[in-house]
């Protein structure tokens, strides 16, 4: 309390403050505190960068990976008075103490958002090896309650990531992202590459990091939860849109071995009407020697005309993505062109661990990555990459690989960055080779900005139980509120038998496998992934088999909803919006979701509710029991601010309550919010089979609401240039009545007529996935309408 009393006596004196009481942006605020130099930079009027080095060294000279954003001229206000100086812009109010240090952010309501700790800096010289640097720490204040999210992915099932210590370095199913984001409306991003530290206690909250020539973070002011998403993507880039097709149904395994192997799951899933979009190639179709690891070419006998094998997918209305690692084994010719030119580090990375891993800080070495990638796989008609191992895998890690040289100064100072430089590079050389297809990557790792090179990351080969099932709601979520907004997970998880025997065979993994996939469908990337055992639908038995059956609705509900999928993706990228989303993001009031870390929202209106324990499948000694005939029920939290209108049966609930909600092995609780307006498409065997020219709307009166259909040519980058449209609805619950708006925007191939069909969602009508038989239909023409149900 002194201490805020004292930062907001304004006193007459400030060192180096030459700027007027009314000044632009580019004047840099510099302040010499001690032995160490304070910069403030103002790059809107919400984002606030801070530098903080050594006062007997210059400014360091440094380039982000990650920040994108240029300085903007804002107008802000100074005033100085003796040891306090405080910078007031139209959002926020930037308080220094020029006797400490101490710096303190408010927002426009002198409401304290954030304050770093006094004497909480430290900026001590290190040698490593032959290197000169600095270890880096900054110590912040936390209110005792105030709750905090992102770091990206860990996988510990936390939802609020306050009281923890994570040693943030990327690895296999850790995505060290260094952004908090506070349920006070703001995120903090420190902006450094090497091994850090994050510790939350009572002392404090701290990002400590190994090496660095500076302190360096970024203050950020949303107001909310999606104010603090578009700060981050304002400052770090947009997401691009994907193709509408990797919203469909993926089929994966490790791996398939051969090229009549993948052509054939493409086929058997068109023979059983059972709807898919994507296969995966995963490794070795380089050849099965470790010295030909990844060798960007197609060298395995058991794929002899690739080109085909793309073409028979292509012809069977399905598109394919291949794996490719950041390493290479000593007899391909990718690692002899590489290490002639110095692009190579010098230790192993892949499972067999002879590889090497190529220099990604090397624009050069990019550039090589690239060429092969393109003359080899992507001339075929390739229409994505999945690009393994980004974090980069190590067969072995010591101190003297942090060590090691690369084209950008030692591996210690841009470690975490590896996976932005990578994912980056294969972006920017695809998008400037074409625009006619959209950039797909999926990749295990991510740094912050990555979701401006059209990647969606997921989880690691993570383990096939159930408690882990359930953490990847929570990592999913805190990844996407670090600003990232396309994650996904290997359903069934990746390693099964130390857990499941048998695999397939074994029906206690069936009944893990359907609940993971039933939570798959409401992610952003639905795909089916996994060792030891084979994941195609097939294997779970034949139509009328629980699983089999369970599986193929489920797939089906998903193509169902594509319209809202497509609608909310077009939010992601134009306004900076979430597909998944942490209950406080929509219930900021209501305290009681902070914490919950198995519910979320998927798009503005869909609850999800995963279930995440077995139910019906058990053992006894060496007989599976299996008992489908007591239905199960699993405790639903309904936030208050809303009524909820359960899915399956129509039937409005209350909001602000908890509730038992019976759940049978083919139904996960889904409840939808009162208001909303939802489209759901047709049944189809892949993402543009029909048109959507007849859609059903479903509205789920309650509430008044709206939603706006986006549609464009599915793939390519024309949306860039405007070529896109969008049709918004309005329900006005009082009057029962739908307006629906012109029609805005125009692109080749847009449905100039069409018909519409709108459902009013009640416990009577309530239709869960399928087709209703009652519907008020309607003939739109792109102009405006008013329909009364």
């Amino acid at each position: 309390m002194n201490e805020m009393k004292r930062v907001l006596l304004f006193m007459t004196c400030c060192l180096l403050i030459t700027v007027a009481s009314t000044a632009k942006s580019n004047d840099d605020l510099r302040f010499n505190v001690g032995n160490y130099t304070i910069e403030v930079q103002v790059y809107t009027p919400e984002i606030i960068r801070i530098l903080k080095y050594p006062k007997k060294n210059n400014r360091p000279e440094k380039e982000s990976f990650s920040v994108i954003l240029k300085p903007e001229k804002v107008a802000y206000e100074v005033k100085r008075m003796n040891d306090i100086c405080s910078l007031k812009t139209s959002s926020v109010t930037v308080m220094i103490d020029l006797s400490t240090g101490q710096i303190i952010y408010t927002d426009k309501d002198k409401n304290t958002l954030l304050q770093e700790k006094n004497d909480g800096v430290e900026i001590i010289p290190q040698t490593y090896g032959t290197e000169q640097t600095y270890s880096l720490k900054q110590v912040f204040l936390l209110d005792i309650s105030e709750v905090i999210y992102g770091l990206g992915q860990h996988q510990e099932g936390r939802m609020n990531q306050r009281n923890q210590h994570i040693h943030m370095q990327q690895t296999n199913m850790d995505i060290c992202v260094p952004i908090i984001h506070s349920v006070k409306g703001y995120a903090l991003f420190w902006d450094n590459y090497s091994p850090t530290d994050f510790i939350d206690n009572a002392q404090g909250m701290s990002f400590n990091s190994s090496s660095g020539d500076c302190i360096d973070y970024y203050f950020m002011f949303g107001e909310n939860a999606d104010g603090v998403i578009r700060q981050i993507r304002l400052l770090t880039g947009d997401a691009p849109m994907f193709p509408l097709w990797t919203y469909g149904y993926w089929q994966s395994k490790e791996r398939y071995a051969s090229q009549d192997e993948i052509v054939g799951v493409v086929k058997k899933y068109r023979d059983q009407k059972i709807p898919l979009d994507g296969i995966v190639q995963d490794w070795r179709y380089w050849g099965e020697e470790d010295s030909l690891w990844n060798s960007v070419e197609f060298l395995n006998p058991h794929f002899p005309n690739p080109q085909q094998m793309v073409d028979d997918i292509h012809r069977l209305n399905a598109h394919a993505i291949i794996s490719v690692w950041p390493c290479f084994g000593p007899a391909t010719n990718i690692y002899k062109e590489m290490e002639k030119k110095n692009m190579l580090l010098d230790f192993p990375s892949s499972p067999n661990g002879i590889g090497k891993v190529y220099d990604a800080y090397n624009p050069a070495a990019r550039d090589l990555f690239w060429n092969y990638m393109n003359r080899n796989i992507f001339s075929l008609g390739m229409d994505g990459w999945w690009l393994d191992a980004t974090e980069p895998e190590q067969a072995h890690y010591n101190s003297d690989i942090l060590n090691m040289k690369t084209y950008l100064g030692t591996y210690r100072n841009v470690r975490n960055a590896f996976p932005l430089l990578t994912v980056g590079g294969i972006h920017e050389h695809q998008r400037t080779l074409t625009s006619d297809k959209r950039v797909f990557i999926l990749t295990r790792s991510a740094f912050a900005g990555q979701q401006r090179y059209g990647a969606n990351s997921w989880s690691g080969d993570i383990v096939s139980n159930w408690t882990v099932l359930r953490k990847q709601i929570s990592g999913g979520l805190n990844f996407s509120l670090s600003g990232i907004p396309y994650w996904n997970t290997d359903i069934g998880g990746f390693y099964s038998n130390n857990y499941y025997p048998g695999g397939v065979n074994n029906p206690t993994f069936h009944e893990l496998y359907v609940r993971w996939l039933q939570f798959a469908t409401f992610t952003p990337m639905m795909r089916s992934h996994g060792t030891q055992t084979p994941r195609e639908i097939y294997k779970f038995g034949k139509k009328g088999d629980w699983g089999y059956d369970v599986i193929a609705d489920y797939i089906n509900l998903r193509y169902r909803l594509l319209p809202y999928i497509y609608s909310t993706s077009y939010q992601v990228t134009q306004h900076a919006g979430s597909m998944m989303r942490a209950l406080m993001m929509d219930f900021p009031r209501d305290t009681r979701v902070y914490d919950i870390d198995n519910e979320y929202l998927f798009g503005p209106s869909i609850l999800v509710n995963p279930v995440t324990e077995p139910m019906y499948i058990g053992r006894n000694g060496d007989k599976t029991l299996l008992n489908f005939d007591e239905v199960k029920r699993q405790n639903v939290y309904l936030p208050k601010g809303n009524d909820w209108i359960d899915f399956w049966t129509g039937k409005t609930i209350k909001g602000g309550q908890e509730i038992m909600r019976e759940v049978p092995i083919d139904i996960m609780p889904l409840y939808v919010k009162v208001g909303t307006i939802l489209p759901m498409g047709p049944f189809v065997q892949y993402a543009e089979e029909k048109d959507w020219d007849n859609l059903e709307i479903r509205i789920y009166k309650g509430a008044d609401g709206e939603f706006v259909l986006y549609e464009d040519e599915n793939d390519n980058y024309n949306y860039e240039k405007g070529k896109y449209s969008t049709i918004r609805f309005w329900w006005n619950d009082n009057r029962q009545e739908l307006q629906i708006d012109k029609r805005k925007g125009t692109f080749p191939g847009m449905l100039k007529e069409r018909k519409f069909r709108f459902i009013l969602v009640d416990e009577v009508n309530g239709i869960g996935i399928n087709e209703s038989s009652k519907y008020t239909e309607v003939k739109y023409t792109g102009k405006d309408m008013t329909i009364r149900l």
